[in-house]
């Protein structure tokens, strides 16, 4: 597993855990989410996208269910 960080406005980094299917992903907000069930299809491509923001608004916001992470132990679902 390997933090990938990126010259972005909207997300400040992310890594995909393959064995599981999680993508995390952090807003330069300082907000973090996980993202479940997302294929690894889908986080290459959004690795290797060229407007990364672009691409999670329109194939993984709203479309993975995901949690929002506030620290280790306390996380909401959605």
């Amino acid at each position: 597993m390997r933090l990938i960080g990126m010259p972005s406005s909207v997300i400040r980094r992310f890594v995909y855990c393959p064995d599981n299917m999680e993508l995390w992903v952090e807003f330069t907000t300082g907000r973090r989410y996980v993202y479940s069930d997302v294929p690894r299809d889908v986080a290459d491509t959004f690795r290797s996208a060229f407007a990364k923001g672009v691409y999670f608004n329109t194939r993984i916001r709203d479309r993975y269910p995901h949690r929002e992470v506030f620290h280790e132990d306390q996380e909401t679902h959605s």
